[in-house]
Formats: structure tokens, sequence, C-alpha cells
């Protein structure tokens, strides 16, 4: 994928990469204990702190106590190590979704729910937003968030063409209301979110076939008025 970062470069995911084999051998630097989660979470930690524009793998190496050069037994690249962080972050996102609600409330209640703790995802964690952007969202979190999207709006019962048009219109609404240039007051995320599901549900209406409006009457011949009598 060509990213930001490197523009006209292409490159491999790092999901879709064969994962390297363990080093066999370690340099004397390298604390023991140093693997690829230990490397992850230091870089979340550091987006976190720091920011992505100031993110480096020399200040990573840093923070964990070992050279710039004994990463690169974990990871290829620097967008490899982004990929890594982007998923873990999205890891999050089950343990922060409210409560659905009462039964009554279904999917819109669990839609809320989604959106909120997406939405806080990427409050906690700017980086996230740009780098949802730059790289594929294919890593095991960010493909178990697409199914759960998927089975939510399965509920709503929206035939597939339809239900097609409601993923595009929630994924899009989730990043552009989640982004970094204008990010909304939480009073116009909620109303923006209600208009969306509001537009759901009666695209669902009118597929059951129950709130389809009424044709209308087909207006009535004008009268002709009798003929006169013969004098």
């Amino acid at each position: 994928m060509v990213t930001p970062a490197d523009p006209g470069t292409a490159r491999t995911s790092v999901w879709l990469a064969a994962a390297p084999a363990a080093p066999a051998r370690r340099r004397s630097e390298d604390p023991a204990g140093l693997d690829r989660e230990r490397i992850t979470a230091e870089a979340v930690r550091l987006l976190d702190a720091d920011g992505l524009a100031r993110f480096s793998m020399r200040r990573l190496a840093a923070g964990l106590g070992v050279t710039a050069m004994s990463l690169y037994w974990y990871v290829d690249t620097k967008h490899d190590l982004l990929e890594l962080a982007l998923d873990s972050a999205l890891g999050e996102l089950g343990a922060r979704q409210e409560p659905a609600g009462p039964p009554a409330e279904g999917w819109p209640g669990r839609l809320r729910s989604l959106a909120r703790g997406y939405r806080r995802l990427l409050v906690d964690h700017p980086w996230v937003a740009p780098l949802t952007a730059a790289y594929p969202n294919i890593g095991p979190h960010a493909r178990a968030f697409d199914a759960a999207l998927h089975r939510l709006l399965d509920a709503t019962g929206l035939p597939d063409a339809t239900r097609t048009g409601a993923r595009l219109a929630v994924s899009q609404f989730l990043h552009g209301c989640g982004g970094t240039v204008r990010r909304p007051a939480d009073g116009e995320f909620c109303l923006a979110l209600d208009v969306l599901i509001a537009g759901i549900q009666a695209h669902t209406g009118r597929a059951a076939g129950d709130t389809s409006p009424a044709a209308p009457a087909a207006p009535a011949a004008p009268a002709v008025p009798d003929a006169p009598a013969a004098p």
C-alpha cells in the first residue's frame, strides 16, 4: 500500500507478509523478553504520549532500553510497527462498548454502543484516525470489529443491496466524526448518530413494506355536463 509517509512507494501490509521467525540469537544489548508484543505496547504508549509526528524507531528503542537496530529483529520497517500498533489499539473496542440498553432497543442500541466506543477510542488515541486512512485495516482486531458491524447490520433486516449502503454510511460516519480535522462536540455527534439510525430505520421499514408512503390517488375525472335537452 502507498502511504503518505513514502509517496510513490508500494509496500506489503505486515498482515500479508510472512511472520518473521524468532531470532536464533540476540545481541548482547537486547534485554531478555523483548518480543513483538512488548515492542508494540511501547509503540502505543509512545504514540499516545508524543503523537504520530514525533514517533521514531530511535525514540521507541530508547524507551525500551535497546538500540534502534535491535528492533529490526522483530519488525522489518517502521510502517510495519505502526500497523501493529493500530490493530493493538483497535483491540480495545470490545472493552469500550457501552451496554446496549434494554432488549427493546435492539440493533439501534447496539449501533449507538459501537459508535460511542469507537469515538472514545479515537479521542484517546488521536493517531489512530490518520493511520486508518494510511494503512489497510486487515489485522485481527480490525477484522473482528468489521465482523461485529456486519452482524449488527444483518440484524436490521435490510436487504443485501441496501445493507451494503448502510455499512458504507456507518463506516464513513465513524471515521468522519472521529477525525482530527474537526471532531464534533458530544451533542453534535449524538444528534448525527440519531439521524443516521433514523435513516436506516426508514429503509428497514420500506423493506418490510410497513412504512412505505401510500401511492397518491389518481385525480378524479372532471364531471361531464349533461347534454342540453332538445328544443
